[in-house]
């Protein structure tokens, strides 16, 4: 099967080049942009294209790595060619294949394949994509061929439903970005006690390196400290007394999450004072 990108940012650079040397032959690249589509050519050792047309009917599997907002207007454009028995991908976290509206009378088969990954550089990220996991949600026909050339690059391949898409993409939410407004709400809370910036994410480094590490290795429940694992009720009423108001029903909806964890963890602790100190927060 040859693989035909569309699209040449970082997404595109990064499969390509994992395509590549996992011996799945890839075409090569068509963009907006001849030059980025020359520079992902050379990068992958592929071919650029000065069409749509041509890449097109180069390959058996087109992927459109381009912004979500331009999905679509390049789905109109190919659906106007022979795309017969073509698969044809994206890569949105949150959008789903029925994107590809007509897909099916035409005779080709749409799907979306997302990392669970942030694409950052698209000269080296493809040296740690092995290691995500892809999930894929499509047309029934050709999904074992699809995760089997998935199981290529990455051990980890989920199917999942049209209409989970929305929600699969929160948790990529929850996990990543909303980890970096935690990250900055800490910040703030040591800028508040007189650490200049520098300090304050010097300070914050280690511990939140250190915790992250701890998740991947041991999970939610074996990593639990801290004092709502411990059921230290007047440390955190201690902490929502200090705690800024814009601040507070984040933790308090938080550390409710983490009273299931210990719940988990220590069974035989009891947890409903320091639940019911949190909830009244919220009723108030």
């Amino acid at each position: 099967m040859n693989v035909g990108f569309i699209g040449a940012g970082k997404v595109g650079f990064s499969l390509g080049k994992l395509f590549m040397v996992n011996n799945i032959n890839v075409t090569g690249y068509k963009s907006k942009n001849e030059e980025s589509a020359a520079e992902a050519a050379k990068f992958t050792k592929t071919k650029s294209f000065a069409t749509i047309e041509a890449i097109v009917k180069k390959s058996d599997i087109i992927f459109i790595t381009v912004p979500d907002g331009e999905i679509l207007s390049v789905w109109n454009h190919i659906k106007n060619l022979p795309v017969k028995n073509k698969i044809i991908c994206h890569c949105s976290g949150c959008l789903s294949s029925s994107v590809f509206d007509g897909i099916k009378e035409l005779g080709a088969y749409g799907y979306s394949i997302h990392p669970f990954f942030p694409v950052r550089d698209k000269w080296h990220s493809y040296k740690e994509l092995s290691e995500a996991t892809f999930t894929i949600e499509g047309a029934s026909f050709c999904m074992e061929e699809m995760k089997a050339l998935m199981q290529k690059v990455t051990k980890n391949v989920q199917e999942i439903t049209d209409e989970n898409k929305e929600l699969y993409h929160a948790a990529g939410v929850f996990s990543s970005n909303l980890a970096v407004a935690l990250w900055n709400i800490s910040k703030e809370l040591l800028e508040s006690c007189g650490f200049s910036e520098d300090l304050a994410e010097k300070t914050i480094g280690p511990l939140f390196l250190n915790n992250t590490e701890n998740l991947c290795k041991h999970g939610s429940t074996n990593s639990l400290t801290g004092p709502v694992e411990r059921a230290d009720s007047e440390t955190v009423k201690k902490h929502m007394e200090s705690i800024p108001k814009e601040f507070l029903d984040i933790y308090c909806l938080l550390s409710k999450e983490l009273i299931k964890i210990a719940e988990v963890k220590n069974p035989d602790n009891y947890y409903t004072e320091l639940n019911e100190l949190l909830s009244l927060n919220r009723e108030n």
